[in-house]
């Protein structure tokens, strides 16, 4: 993604007056936080929305994952349909659907029918977010176009820390005893006025009908996701029988042809030269387990917080706010680092975030169900200070060997692979925590055990990455 900038090539015709690019940023930033605020609302809200709707644990577990299972599966594919039909179209589309399904979230009358709309939610959100960037290099000069950029971190930052801190207090506010689907509705506003917006003052584009599209890719790729998740989730909340293991062998078989359409695809979904580059699949590898772990650890805090503590949402969700702190803060420092240390920042990173865990560890062993609001403050913060060293580092410094031309194809791979390792992390961590006996402060114990060993290994990996990221860094 940050290498999205240096292969826009400058348009011949005139760009739009100062006040439309504005403008035009304006609606491109409300689709990026419509979806930032809604992968990350479950979070906080899943274990009410469980005890409203049914569905145990799986429920809890399938809420967030269902979403960045189908961002993470579509977010390249879309991004090619952007390219062969045209940006504006694909934006638009994605908008409106996304705003039925989160109506469809909201009035969702079971735990089924509410992690299909999560599904078909994300799938609408990956046509909308590969498209921003597009836009934006086709509307903003090369040079100002670092001004536009630069609003993306500070704005994700507080969305981050207030998504939330806004399903908590929703859920608690009970809004004309709806509970926790006003969430959701809200979007019918928000996604309907930036559709709205959208349509209004983006501009218009043909695409390139040339533009390949690997759609049994996605297929396959989609299919093995759903496989391997649905085993886990169903091993953790009905027991290791048949079933999941056969979902689990269902999705190994499923990886294998993925595997062998990468290899005989005249356009992949990951470009065969990028996975030959020994600094870009590392990168990959590590990043994988990284955000698999820390989505787990998000999660695993907010059961905790909720079924071990006995907060209510809203307080869970202030609690939590010193974390977000912490990721906003490092990912502003990390941006001024970045060029200067290349993947040493990335290393300190991960030992900020294993200090922190270590810290949590302690805290919940030693004080259980007795630990105090503000004993979480620091570890909480010093964890977030290491996720935000790392979330733009890590694949900063990933794409630091490739070529300028891989760049936009390796940026999406990146960011899929992220959202696939946040739904598999959250359903692996959450798996350990339900499937541990002796209570909720034994299963997070045990839970960010594993986060820690996981941050662990992903110390010496950082030796294979690139020295530094690309020396336009943006």
């Amino acid at each position: 993604m940050t290498q999205i900038l240096h292969n826009t090539t400058e348009s011949r015709e005139q760009h739009p007056p100062a006040r439309a690019r504005w403008a035009i940023l304006g609606v491109v930033l409300a689709a990026d936080v419509l979806d930032l605020l809604d992968g990350t609302i479950t979070n906080i809200a899943a274990p009410t929305i469980a005890h409203d709707l049914g569905g145990g644990t799986a429920l809890i577990q399938w809420l967030g994952a269902s979403y960045a299972l189908a961002l993470g599966v579509l977010l390249v594919l879309g991004g090619r349909l952007g390219d062969k039909y045209g940006r504006r179209r694909l934006f638009l589309t994605g908008l409106a659907g996304f705003t039925l399904a989160s109506t469809a979230c909201g009035l969702a009358p079971t735990p089924a029918t509410l992690v299909t709309a999560r599904l078909v939610q994300g799938a609408f959100g990956a046509l909308v977010i590969p498209q921003g960037f597009g836009i934006l290099g086709a509307t903003w000069p090369r040079d100002q176009i670092g001004k536009a950029y630069s609003l993306f971190g500070p704005v994700m930052g507080l969305s981050a820390v207030g998504g939330p801190v806004l399903a908590g207090f929703i859920v608690d506010a009970d809004l004309a005893g709806l509970g926790w689907r006003p969430m959701f509705l809200i979007n019918i506003a928000l996604g309907g006025a930036a559709a709205l917006a959208a349509a209004r003052l983006l501009p218009r584009d043909t695409g390139d009908r040339t533009t390949s599209v690997d759609v049994p890719g996605s297929v396959l790729l989609g299919a093995t996701m759903l496989a391997l998740l649905t085993g886990l989730i169903e091993g953790s909340a009905h027991g290791w029988k048949a079933l999941p293991a056969l979902f689990l062998l269902a999705g190994l078989a499923l990886s294998a042809g993925f595997c062998h359409r990468q290899r005989t695809a005249p356009s992949p979904l990951i470009r065969p030269s990028l996975l030959h580059n020994r600094g870009f699949t590392s990168g990959l590898l590590t990043g994988v387990a990284f955000f698999a772990a820390v989505a787990g650890l998000l999660y695993v805090v907010s059961l905790f917080l909720q079924q071990g503590l006995g907060r209510s949402p809203a307080a869970a969700a202030l609690a939590l706010t010193p974390l977000s702190a912490g990721i906003v803060v490092a990912s502003i420092a990390g941006y001024r680092l970045i060029n200067r240390l290349g993947r040493r920042l990335v290393l300190t990173g991960f030992l900020v975030t294993l200090a922190g865990t270590v810290h949590l560890l302690i805290l919940v062993t030693t004080s259980g169900t007795d630990t105090g609001g503000w004993a979480l403050v620091p570890p909480l913060f010093v964890t977030g200070l290491g996720m935000g060293a790392c979330f733009g580092s890590l694949y900063d410094v990933t794409i630091g060997d490739i070529a300028p031309a891989e760049a936009g194809s390796a940026g999406g791979s990146l960011g899929a692979v992220q959202q696939l390792a946040n739904a598999i992390g959250a359903a692996a961590v959450t798996s350990v925590y339900f499937r541990t006996h002796g209570g909720g402060t034994h299963a997070t114990t045990v839970s960010l055990t594993v986060v820690a060993a996981i941050t662990l290994l992903c110390c010496p990996l950082v030796a294979l990455l690139p020295h530094k990221a690309p020396d336009q860094h943006h």
